[in-house]
């Protein structure tokens, strides 16, 4: 039984969106290893955007200085 933890900055990931997001992710556990999709759980947590941290800096702050170079 498959539980795959998904994880994403909350900056207005539609329910739409969401859905797909398990559903694919639903796909490819049954298409690569043959699981049985009643058994498997998809679980999203958006995560604020202060929250996250990509080397060593604030995501925001990474994104910025990504932009310039």
């Amino acid at each position: 039984m498959p539980y795959v933890n998904v994880k994403i900055t909350r900056e207005g990931a539609t329910a739409a969106q969401k859905a797909e997001i398990i559903a694919g992710v639903t796909d490819l556990l049954v298409k690569v290893l043959d699981k049985d999709p009643a058994s498997t759980f998809v679980l999203i947590d958006e995560v604020a955007l202060e929250d996250w941290g990509i080397a060593g800096l604030p995501a925001d702050e990474y994104r910025r200085r990504a932009r310039r170079d």
